[in-house]
């Protein structure tokens, strides 16, 4: 998010952070797109950046701005370093997750168990802020395990804001660490829009943005009304198309339709570029077989995408031959 990005723009359409999905390949198809969503890395450990491979980890595309990386950790001073070590990569947010419930992050005292802890929280955040240049930002759930969302959110939030905190975007279901899976974690606690909707009213100079559950740009527009943010996770990943009217639904843009054929020969650039890097093709398609959903040629479109891909040699022309699936005259339906 860049700089002045909350206090001047009014509303704030944004990919949500998902681990395995929303990498560098990811994003920068994405921005194929919408030019004006806001991208989330999937989340980054503080200790890997610090002890690994800052460049793997952190390294992007300067196409995929505006991007925001998220951190997970629990540790101040671990944080502002991975803060610091991740300055000269030109990030245009820093989110630190606290809504994370998989067994791995609990297993490192961080995600959503720091729902527990929101003094810790307001500490990571402090010195987060203190080693960045741009927004740092808050990602939460409503709750955790027993915890009344009513008090546990307000607690967390007023923490935060007291630190320092930029924004905060909040999943609106709590997480059960104990009893249900990473993957039940994102269906079966129920939503509680009501609760960031009052949350926003509670703190009117505070930018709250909502996520979970959200399926669709007219769901978001709705949301919008009540909130300054709407952030997408699956639905914008296994329906990618929803993406190209981003720019026209969210954000009023009197932008041109979306031209498929560039789409395609960026994204074939794009993969002949990671493909003389040493990468893999599937690297790159994997996260594009979710366009053009309802569209005749679609089921072909994501085979080639998904088989032909990891075939030993393949190469852009994969890319060329899947979307010759689709008929031209049905692409105006995709997005």
């Amino acid at each position: 998010m860049c700089q002045d990005m909350v206090s001047t723009q009014d509303k704030i359409f944004a990919v949500a952070p998902m681990i395995d999905w929303t990498d560098r390949h990811c994003r920068f198809f994405h921005r194929q797109l919408s030019r004006q969503a806001l991208l989330y890395t999937e989340m980054v450990v503080a200790d890997g950046i610090i002890h690994g491979d800052t460049e793997r980890l952190l390294g992007f595309d300067a196409a995929e701005h505006p991007v925001a990386l998220q951190l997970g950790g629990s540790e101040p001073e671990k944080l502002a370093e991975a803060v610091r070590l991740a300055v000269p990569f030109f990030y245009d947010e820093i989110n630190l997750n606290v809504g994370c419930p998989s067994d791995r992050v609990q297993s490192g005292a961080f995600g959503a168990c720091l729902m527990r802890e929101p003094g810790l929280v307001a500490s990571c955040v402090a010195a987060m802020k203190a080693a960045s240049y741009v927004p740092v930002t808050v990602k939460c759930r409503i709750g955790v395990d027993e915890q009344d969302p009513e008090v546990a959110l307000r607690d967390l939030v007023r923490a935060v804001v007291e630190a320092g905190a930029d924004a905060v975007w909040v999943h609106a279901r709590k997480a059960w660490l104990e009893g249900l899976s990473p993957k039940e974690n994102r269906d079966i606690p129920p939503l509680d829009y009501g609760l960031v909707y009052r949350l926003k009213q509670e703190y009117p100079n505070v930018f709250i943005g909502i996520n979970g559950g959200i399926a669709d740009l007219n769901q978001a527009l709705e949301h919008l009304n009540h909130v300054d943010g709407v952030m997408l996770g699956r639905a914008a990943y296994h329906n990618a198309s929803l993406l190209a009217e981003v720019d026209r639904t969210i954000y009023g843009m009197d932008v041109p339709e979306t031209d498929w054929t560039l789409v395609r020969d960026t994204m074939m650039d794009y993969a002949a570029r990671h493909l003389a890097s040493g990468g893999r093709l599937g690297h790159v398609t994997r996260h594009m077989v979710g366009l053009f959903q309802g569209v005749r040629g679609a089921r072909r479109f994501r085979q080639i995408l998904s088989t032909d891909a990891a075939r030993p040699g393949a190469g852009p022309e994969v890319i060329a031959a899947a979307f010759a699936e689709i008929d031209s005259r049905d692409l105006t339906a995709a997005a």
